[in-house]
């Protein structure tokens, strides 16, 4: 078999080679090449544009697809797979996708030319679900607000939620969506002594602990909502006006999944309204945010630019469990 893998910054191809040693163990030809950025918001710019435009959306280099005719298995992260490129790799049988989206593939075209698509579902479950206790904490005590108060010479202890400041402690907490990320969270926050009610309509058999509820009464019984449900048509501002009229005055909501799944506007007028207490957000409509974004105007925010899935272990762990998911398939 012939593995051509095409690394980023994120999975350089240091990971990529060592990731699929394994494939090279089994006598397969794997040959790793680089989509280059200058920075890392610069690649983080380029994925963001294709998750909401396609893979169309980007010219990539023809070196790093050169040959393509030639290979029998694609390994990519966040580069574009357009119909063009799908249309030379006239061998090709797998795509395999670094990362739980699809969304940088043409996979409708893809599977309609008889070429199958692989993804990581989960394999930076950890890191985001790790990630996201910690946002739920620095919005609830204030933690980012202190800090950037010291740093500019202010010993701050006035903050929007000075008058009942909580602990997660029997607290409810809801989650929208409850797949690999969804239950690592719920994991953590039971050791918190949280009760943790989930809305997901696909499943069925919750675990112990987990109470299943539906969306309308999750957004008017939690103390903390926090989203995981993957973006797509059905999906897509899942989370808007309605919905936040009817959280608690003293909940906060937190995004460490889609930009998409909330509407933008609709938080921030809770959030300058007061109808939330405060929100926790690693995820926008353009990234990075522009200088006079609403945001960075308002006192009840915490902002991370779009971190919760980036851990060194993360990605080095990706391209490991796409060589042992291509052995398994190889082996059945």
């Amino acid at each position: 078999m012939k593995v051509l893998a095409i690394g980023d910054m994120f999975i350089p191809a240091e990971f990529m080679h060592t990731g699929l040693e394994k494939l090279r163990e089994k006598g397969w030809q794997v040959d790793v090449r680089e989509w280059k950025h200058a920075t890392l918001t610069d690649l983080q710019h380029d994925n963001l544009l294709v998750e909401q435009q396609g893979p169309e959306a980007l010219d990539v280099p023809e070196n790093l697809v050169e040959g393509i005719e030639e290979y029998e298995i694609l390994v990519i992260q966040f580069f574009p797979i357009n119909k063009r490129i799908i249309d030379r790799a006239k061998k090709l049988k797998y795509i395999c996708v670094l990362r739980s989206g699809t969304e940088n593939i043409d996979s409708a075209y893809a599977e309609a030319q008889g070429i199958e698509v692989l993804n990581t579902l989960g394999r930076n479950a950890r890191s985001v679900a790790e990630f996201t206790l910690g946002m739920i904490l620095a919005e609830m005590r204030n933690i980012g607000r202190a800090h950037a108060a010291l740093k500019a010479g202010e010993w701050r202890k006035d903050f929007p939620n000075s008058e009942a400041i909580p602990e997660l402690y029997e607290k409810t907490v809801g989650l929208i969506g409850f797949g690999n990320i969804g239950r690592l969270v719920a994991h953590y926050l039971h050791a918190f002594g949280s009760k943790v009610v989930v809305y997901d309509p696909y499943i069925k058999e919750p675990p112990a602990g987990i109470t299943l509820v539906s969306l309308e009464e999750l957004l008017k019984i939690s103390d903390v909502v926090s989203i995981h449900a993957r973006l797509c048509d059905e999906t897509y501002h899942l989370i808007g006006k309605k919905e936040f009229a009817l959280m608690k005055p003293n909940a906060i909501f937190v995004n460490t999944a889609r930009s998409g799944l909330v509407d933008e506007a609709a938080l921030i007028h809770a959030l300058e309204n007061k109808q939330i207490m405060g929100a926790a957000i690693d995820v926008f409509d353009k990234e990075p945010i522009e200088s006079n974004h609403p945001y960075l105007k308002l006192d009840n925010i915490t902002l991370i630019p779009h971190l919760a899935g980036s851990t060194r272990d993360a990605f080095a762990n990706s391209p490991k469990m796409m060589a042992e998911k291509l052995i398994k398939k190889f082996e059945l």
